[in-house]
């Protein structure tokens, strides 16, 4: 028989990797299109999704890529 997970130890583990996740992205508007796939100078794609598309802080070559589009603008976090 299994023993009952403790729920508490199970959300905040899930608090904490949410917090995490958002910490470590940064979030651009699209202001042409609410829906498209971008295509990255490394041959990556990125989706935009509702107008928007979070891409990881470390991620040096989709950040300079959309900073350089005018068509994408950070938003304030």
């Amino acid at each position: 028989m299994a023993k009952p997970q403790d729920d508490s130890a199970v959300q905040d583990l899930a608090t904490a990797t949410s917090s995490t996740l958002t910490a470590s992205t940064t979030t651009f508007r699209d202001t042409l299109y609410t829906s498209r796939t971008l295509i990255l100078p490394d041959d990556r794609t990125l989706a935009v999704a509702k107008g928007v598309i979070a891409v990881s802080t470390t991620d040096d070559v989709a950040l300079q890529y959309l900073k350089a589009h005018a068509e994408f603008e950070q938003l304030k976090e």
